[in-house]
């Protein structure tokens, strides 16, 4: 019966095989999930997924395979989706307050809800539009999508209107971690682990289990050893745009910020405006009178660290080719020179494009700039931050 199941996972890219699909049948067979609505999605995902990244593909794939049931007749949904009464009533006692269970007790209680909708699907014939008895659509009834009702049961509806459903059948929390989504902050520090490089530093607070069974058994005493915590090693210089046609992806660079400070001990960032120039800053409220020289920046931190850009690399072409093009200031110095001199100091270099990557063909300094890294530019997604964390690690 979970074959038509199996195959919906095949079919969205999920790379799932016999003998996880057979493992989940075990585990079915065995009764781990019985009346458990929840247990039985959770069940699926763990034995069926993985790699996080295809959570948003599973979440399509379990929708496509138990949904529908208001796109076919109620004796086929009698037939065909057995919807016990104990799933319902475990479901209601974790998710009603008690007020809501006293209304429903009001009305006849949950059982005589549920056994009223069974009734119903038993008498009733194909779909029903509008009404306030039968199961369907746009209607007062207790039983059916898109209508209202104080205590229904909703079926087939893509999403709550009212939030006054007692049950929703078909509901499901979608995860962002697909390949091709912009990012949110957990699903950033998810492709920030790919650049890592472990060291031990600082007091040595950690227990060292190995250490001290080796100690233990040469001394013949209890020997306690400790070592210092495993710190990610690497370091990183990050320079974000800010202002003008950064301004609408203010969320997601918080959000890269945010996983970024998090993931990183060693972190240092200034901000820039459209392109490097002669001076950077700390403190976008004070860019025009606490700024640091470019040549501060570029004595301060050795060839060690990691340099990211953050910006959309959208703006004047000149700004980027000539001298006196930027349109806050006189540059002495083009933009392009400045950049090409961080790329020297700092030879693992990548350069992060919130801009989706199909329009960056039409903007010529996008173009300017992807050439002045040698390629090395990447979209603000989970597979384009991925990639670009392994071109810095190698």
């Amino acid at each position: 019966m979970f074959l038509p199941f199996f195959d919906n996972l095949r079919s969205t890219g999920i790379p799932v095989s016999l003998r996880e699909y057979l493992s989940f049948l075990g585990a079915m067979q065995a009764g781990l999930v019985t009346y458990d609505i929840e247990g039985f999605y959770y069940l699926a995902r763990t034995t069926m997924v993985k790699d996080e990244r295809n959570l948003d593909k599973f979440d399509r794939a379990f929708a496509k395979s138990f949904e529908g049931l208001e796109s076919i007749s109620a004796s086929d949904v009698l037939e065909a989706v057995d919807i016990p009464a104990e799933w319902l009533q475990k479901m209601a006692e974790k998710h009603l307050s008690d007020e809501e269970k006293a209304e429903i007790e009001a009305l006849g209680g949950f059982d005589k809800l549920m056994e009223t909708l069974k009734e119903r699907l038993k008498e009733q014939e194909g779909r029903h539009q509008g009404g306030n008895k039968w199961i369907g659509t746009a209607g007062t009834s207790p039983f059916g999508a898109y209508g209202y009702n104080p205590e229904g049961v909703r079926i087939g509806q893509k999403e709550s209107r009212h939030q006054r459903a007692v049950k929703v059948w078909d509901k499901r929390e979608f995860r962002n971690l697909d390949d091709t989504i912009e990012l949110g902050t957990r699903n950033i520090k998810v492709a920030l682990k790919r650049l890592r490089r472990w060291a031990r530093d600082g007091a040595a607070e950690e227990l060292d289990l190995d250490g001290t069974i080796r100690a233990t058994a040469e001394h013949g005493y209890l020997d306690v050893k400790t070592r210092p915590e495993r710190r990610n090693a690497v370091k990183v210089l990050l320079f974000l745009d800010v202002g003008g046609s950064m301004d609408p992806y203010i969320r997601v660079v918080e959000e890269l910020f945010s996983a970024a400070r998090a993931e990183f001990k060693h972190l240092e960032y200034y901000y820039f405006h459209n392109c490097l120039y002669e001076g950077v800053w700390r403190d976008n409220r004070r860019r025009w009178n606490a700024q640091t020289p470019t040549w501060e920046v570029l004595r301060t931190y050795g060839s060690d660290y990691k340099c990211i850009f953050v910006g959309d690399a959208s703006m004047s072409p000149y700004e980027v080719a000539y001298p006196g093009g930027a349109n806050e200031h006189w540059n002495e110095e083009a933009g392009a020179t400045w950049l090409q001199r961080a790329r020297e100091h700092w030879p693992q270099n990548l350069w992060i494009n919130p801009l989706p990557e199909s329009h960056w063909r039409y903007t010529q300094s996008v173009q300017m700039i992807r050439e002045i890294f040698e390629g090395q530019m990447v979209p603000m997604t989970l597979a384009g931050i991925e990639s670009g964390m392994k071109s810095l690690s190698r």
